[in-house]
C-alpha cells in the first residue's frame, strides 16, 4: 500500500507540471493585461510596474521564474488585490468553497444512495419509475439552469431563505446554493446506485440470505449494500472534481466568497497569479480526492490488490 502511494504521488508532479505550463501560456495569449485599465496609463509608470513583478522579462525566463516560485510554495503576489498574496487569497476562500463543496458533496452521497437503494428494492414500480424519471431530469439540467430557479421560488417569490451572500455561514445562506450544487450529482449516484444494487440483489447469496429468512431491510443493509456502493465510490473522484469545477458558477450566482468568486475575477481582470494559483490549488485537490477514492475502493474490496506490498 505504501509504495502504491509513493507511486501515486510521483505520479502526479508530471500532470502538474503540464497543467501549470499549459495554463500558464494560455492565460497570457488572451487578449488585455492586469495593468489595463479605461486610463491609460503614462508609459514610464507602466514600465515601472512591469519592471515590480518581473513582466518586462522574456516569457520564457517569466516562465522559469514562475516554477521555481512554485517549487518554494510561493504563489506571489495578486495583480489586482492589492496587499494580498495569492496564497492569502486562497487561504481566505477556500474554507467558504470547501462548506459549500463538502456539504453538497456529503447531500449528493447520503440522499443519492438512499433514492438509489430504494428504486433497486421496489424495482419497476410506480415509486422506481418516478425517482429515476426525476433524477434522468436532475441530469439533464445544469446546475446555472437550477440555481436561478431555486432563488426565483424560495427567495423571491415566497421570501423563505436568503437569495445570496454568505453571513459568515449562517445555515440559510447555505441551503439554496449546497441543494443547486448537488442536484446534478444526487441524480447520478441515485442512477448508479440503483443499478448497481440491482446486480448484488441477484446474487446467490441475496438469495440465500432471504430464504434464512432475513427481512429485506437486514439483507440490504448488511449484505448487499457494501459491494453495491463500489461504483459509487468510482464516481466519488469525477464527482468530488465536477463540484469543485461547479462551484465557481454556483459561487458566482449566489455571491459567496470562495474560491470560484475569486478564480472569476481575477480571469476577467487578467490577474495572471491569482488563476495560476487557483488552477494550480485546485488541480492539487482533484489529484488528492482520486487518491482517496482509490484508497476506499480498495478497503471495500481487498480483492483488489494497490501495489506489491497490499
Amino acid at each position: 500500500m505504501l509504495s502504491y502511494l509513493v507511486k501515486r504521488v510521483i505520479a502526479t508532479i508530471p500532470t502538474l507540471f503540464i497543467l501549470i505550463t499549459i495554463a500558464f501560456f494560455l492565460i497570457r495569449i488572451a487578449p488585455g493585461g492586469p495593468f489595463d485599465s479605461d486610463k491609460e496609463l503614462p508609459p514610464e509608470i507602466l514600465k515601472s510596474i512591469q519592471a515590480k513583478y518581473h513582466m518586462d522579462e522574456p516569457l520564457a525566463q517569466q516562465y522559469f521564474r514562475y516554477l521555481k516560485n512554485i517549487a518554494q510554495g510561493d504563489f506571489g503576489p495578486s495583480f489586482v488585490y492589492k496587499d494580498f498574496t495569492v496564497t492569502e487569497l486562497i487561504a481566505k476562500g477556500f474554507p467558504v468553497s470547501l462548506t459549500i463543496g463538502g456539504l453538497a458533496l456529503l447531500l449528493a452521497i447520503s440522499t443519492g444512495i438512499i433514492l438509489g437503494t430504494v428504486a433497486a428494492v421496489k424495482q419497476n414500480s410506480w415509486l422506481d419509475y418516478a425517482l429515476m424519471s426525476t433524477a434522468m431530469t436532475g441530469i439533464s439540467i445544469p446546475s446555472f439552469v437550477i440555481a436561478p430557479l431555486l432563488i426565483l421560488f424560495f427567495a423571491i417569490y415566497n421570501n423563505w431563505l436568503p437569495a445570496g451572500g454568505w453571513s459568515n455561514g449562517n445555515w440559510q445562506n447555505l441551503v439554496l446554493p449546497v441543494i443547486a450544487l448537488s442536484l446534478h450529482y444526487i441524480a447520478y449516484i441515485a442512477r448508479i446506485m440503483r443499478g448497481s444494487m440491482i446486480e448484488i440483489l441477484k446474487q446467490d447469496y441475496i438469495r440465500t440470505a432471504k430464504a434464512k429468512g432475513l427481512s429485506t431491510f437486514k439483507t440490504v443493509s448488511k449484505h448487499a449494500i457494501k459491494p453495491a456502493l463500489m461504483p459509487v465510490i468510482s464516481y466519488l473522484g469525477p464527482a468530488a472534481a465536477g463540484i469543485l469545477t461547479g462551484s465557481v458558477v454556483i459561487e458566482k450566482i449566489f455571491g459567496i466568497p470562495g474560491l470560484g468568486q475569486y478564480f472569476v475575477q481575477g480571469a476577467l481582470n487578467r490577474d495572471y497569479t491569482l488563476v495560476m494559483g487557483v488552477i494550480i490549488f485546485v488541480g492539487v485537490l482533484i489529484t488528492l480526492f482520486n487518491l482517496i477514492v482509490d484508497m476506499l475502493y480498495a478497503w471495500l474490496d481487498p480483492k483488489i490488490r494497490l501495489g506489491n506490498d497490499s
